[in-house]
Order: C-alpha cells, then sequence, then structure tokens
C-alpha cells in the first residue's frame, strides 16, 4: 500500500496495513517490523473505540491528523500501538496487534526475554510495542514524517492471503469483522473471545 494513504476510515486502511512496515530507530539501535495483524476501531460509531464517547485527553491522537501514532496502557501492563487514519476531526485508528520482525532482532529479543521464540516477538498488541520498544512517549508520533517511529511500505501482501473476523478479546462490538491478518503466519495472535461480550450487532 501507499502509506500515506491513509485518510480513509480504518476498516479500509486496516487491511492495507498488512505487509507494511514500522520502524523505531533507538540510541540502542533499530528494530522494524512488518505488520501481520490489525483491528479497525472507528471512532463515536463503535462501541468497542476508546473515541466512543466523544473526544477527552487521553484519546484527542485519535481525532486526527492521519498518519500519527495513537498508543494507550492497556490494563495498565502494555502499550499498545495504533495508526491514526480517516478525515482530521473524526476519530478513527487501527490497532497494530501483531507483526513479524524484518531488522533489529537481536534488540527486539533483548527487549522481550532470551527465550522467547522467534514467532512471538511481536504477536500481540503489548508485545509488538515492546519489541519495538513503543511507550507513552510515542503518543503523538508522526509516523510519516520527522519522527524516529516511522511507517514505510513493504511487501505487498497478496490478496488471497487476507483473512477477516471478529476482534479479539473486546466486550462489546466484539463480532464485528474488523480483525486482518496473513492466513497461516505464525506471528499472528490466537482468537480469544472476551468473557464479558455480549452478543451485538453492526460492522
Amino acid at each position: 500500500m501507499n502509506v500515506t494513504d491513509l485518510a480513509h476510515p480504518a476498516e479500509e486502511v486496516a487491511p492495507r496495513l498488512l505487509g507494511a512496515v514500522l520502524t523505531h530507530e533507538t540510541p540502542e539501535g533499530t528494530v522494524a517490523i512488518a505488520i501481520t495483524e490489525t483491528e479497525a476501531y472507528s471512532g463515536t460509531a463503535d462501541p468497542a473505540s476508546h473515541a466512543y464517547r466523544g473526544r477527552t485527553t487521553r484519546n484527542a491522537v485519535m481525532f486526527g491528523p492521519a498518519g500519527h501514532m495513537y498508543v494507550y496502557r492497556s490494563h495498565g501492563l502494555h502499550w499498545c500501538a495504533n495508526i491514526v487514519t480517516g478525515t482530521d476531526g473524526i476519530a478513527s485508528a487501527v490497532l497494530i496487534r501483531a507483526g513479524r520482525v524484518v531488522e533489529g532482532e537481536e534488540l527486539a529479543r533483548r527487549r522481550r526475554g532470551s527465550t522467547v521464540e522467534t514467532p512471538r516477538l511481536a504477536r500481540g498488541p503489548g508485545n509488538f510495542c515492546q519489541a519495538l520498544g513503543i511507550t507513552a512517549e510515542h503518543d503523538g508520533a508522526n509516523l510519516l514524517k520527522g519522527s524516529p517511529v516511522a511507517l514505510s511500505d513493504g511487501e505487498q501482501v497478496p490478496a488471497d492471503l487476507i483473512r477477516i473476523g471478529p476482534r479479539v478479546g473486546v466486550s462489546k462490538a466484539h463480532d464485528w469483522q474488523h480483525r486482518f491478518y496473513l492466513a497461516g503466519d505464525r506471528t499472528v495472535s490466537a482468537y480469544r473471545l472476551s468473557p464479558r461480550a455480549k452478543p451485538s450487532t453492526g460492522a
């Protein structure tokens, strides 16, 4: 995909981000990860989105402009990274759920632990951020210009390898088909239904 073309709804951008690469340059070294799993969150129209009830200090980055990174803490434990999409002023973002380390594996392994299997280095949104070295300081980073964290085109992903399914671990709008991933890729996280999930309707 053309990574500069992010001014579209999250559910349109999410599958096109598969294969794109997030790179983080730090004094420790550089880690680059090719994206293999994403989830779309549609802002105020999406009950599972952090922006569902409107703009707050926490979610302000989600409202644009597109191309910036929205970072939040999950369950007080893990950082999670989202790529903001859509029209400026309308909340829309794609959660990066998993990826394959394509540069800097040694550094990613030091961050994740020496015993972690290679396919698991960036499997799951928290692990992805840990391997890439993403924390709260990167909230709002411009991924397209002037930031040590950058988004770039990667290998073109054949359409027949892209799978679609319900989102992982959310209790609201969990059955929306907004999760996109590469078939058969060992870096993709396992599907898990939230124990608090209730039947819903929607996208």
